[in-house]
């Protein structure tokens, strides 16, 4: 499979034309993964835009590719939204990571009452710039057409108010209801992950009174950390993405 790089203006590049790699890009193409003239390259605006083409020029600094085919990919409908609570050391940045591999369209970030990990102030930006960087080069690894958006963090009451119009699904391993089980009717799908400690009590009846369902994905726990790939991955197959 060609190599897959993300260039901003690629939408602007037409069938023939030349799109140039700088930066940190033609490092990677160049240096990294040692690109040839001539070898398969695939380049994605994070928009929809698919250049496929040829090296013609390398350097380190710059890696000139001619495209040979220009696709523009329509953005999947309907979405998948992964909420991931805030969870200490790496455990949902392993969670966003993989969750963009596996096809998720957009990440929010969650200030959970049982969060440990805390966003506040400058640090909150700090956070959501660290999940966008995850998320772009993950989307890169899988050569992903659209690179998920990643959402300024939000409280509860915020996440509440989601329920009037997507499909939420708080992911609660004492709840009736299997994930499996879930018929969608076309509305954008809104998982919601709890911390390590789980989703308080009062969090979920307030998700629930909002129209939130509850369900579990089966008889085991799942870590915060890869409780919501796993659901990515059963939705992907309920929509027929798989």
């Amino acid at each position: 499979m060609a190599l897959h790089f993300v260039v901003e203006s690629a939408s602007d590049v037409a069938e023939g034309g030349i799109v140039s790699l700088t930066g940190a890009e033609a490092k990677h193409a160049a240096v990294v993964r040692r690109v040839r003239v001539g070898e398969a390259i695939t380049i994605g605006d994070g928009g929809g835009v698919w250049l496929d083409g040829r090296a013609v020029d390398v350097s380190a600094s710059r890696v000139d590719v001619q495209v040979t085919r220009r696709t523009v990919i329509d953005a999947p409908a309907p979405r998948l939204v992964l909420v991931q609570a805030l969870a200490k050391g790496d455990r949902d940045e392993l969670a966003v990571q993989a969750s963009c591999e596996l096809g998720v369209d957009e990440i929010v970030p969650w200030q959970a009452a049982r969060s440990i990990s805390r966003w506040e102030g400058p640090k909150a930006a700090k956070g959501r710039e660290r999940w966008a960087t995850i998320v772009r080069e993950a989307a890169k690894q899988a050569h992903r057409a659209w690179i998920p958006e990643v959402t300024t963090v939000v409280s509860t009451g915020q996440l509440a108010q989601r329920a009037a119009d997507e499909c939420v699904l708080v992911l609660d391993p004492t709840a009736e209801l299997r994930l499996s089980a879930i018929d969608p009717d076309g509305r954008d799908l809104v998982l919601v992950v709890g911390p390590e400690g789980g989703i308080a009590p009062d969090e979920l009846e307030r998700l629930s009174a909002a129209g939130a369902e509850r369900v579990r994905l089966g008889d085991t726990v799942l870590r915060t950390s890869t409780a919501g790939p796993a659901a990515i991955a059963v939705l992907s197959a309920r929509l027929g993405r798989w």
